[in-house]
């Protein structure tokens, strides 16, 4: 009888060349084939990524790539949600590569990114996704996270009901 070893991803910190083109990459590449999202998701995903790169120097904002066998597998963004007392964080752009899924990666990632708005001194995280990414979701219920609003959208070429999720930290 063969058994089947679960490979453990390693998580670091984004900043290596080819990281910030690799998340929009993924993220497009991604949704188009699971949701048939057009480009004007990527272009999203694009205008986050350029955002924070350049917020260089901003301590309180953060990102990590996992890596599985030396390859970027999944990705999460920690940044400010820019209310004006500033103790409120926002996830943004988990993600998971199909190949890597049932690893357990995406809800490191977000223990990730909790831990570090902890440390950072914010108080409370949200977060915005739409509800057809159902194991996002799971995800981020499991991590304590509610439900605030939800409200139908067309974006990215389809007929989405955007969710507001929180959680204090």
């Amino acid at each position: 009888m063969r058994t089947t070893e679960r490979t453990q991803a390693t998580l670091r910190r984004l900043g290596e060349p080819g990281d910030l083109g690799w998340v929009v990459m993924a993220h497009g590449e991604l949704y188009a084939t699971e949701y048939g999202w057009n480009t004007d998701f990527e272009a999203l995903v694009g205008r986050i990524v350029a955002d924070y790169a350049g917020e260089g120097g901003d301590e309180r904002r953060a990102a990590w790539i996992a890596e599985l066998d030396g390859r970027r597998v999944g990705c999460v963004f920690c940044v400010p949600a820019g209310e004006e007392d500033g103790k409120t964080a926002k996830l943004r752009l988990l993600l998971v590569d199909p190949s890597a899924r049932g690893n357990g990666i995406g809800s490191r990632l977000v223990e990730e990114c909790l831990n570090y708005a902890k440390e950072a001194g914010y108080r409370d995280i949200t977060l915005w996704t739409n509800d057809v990414l159902v194991s996002a979701r799971r995800i981020y219920q499991a991590h304590g996270f509610q439900l605030v609003d939800e409200e139908p959208h067309h974006s990215f070429g389809k007929d989405l009901v955007g969710q507001n999720w929180s959680r204090p930290l």
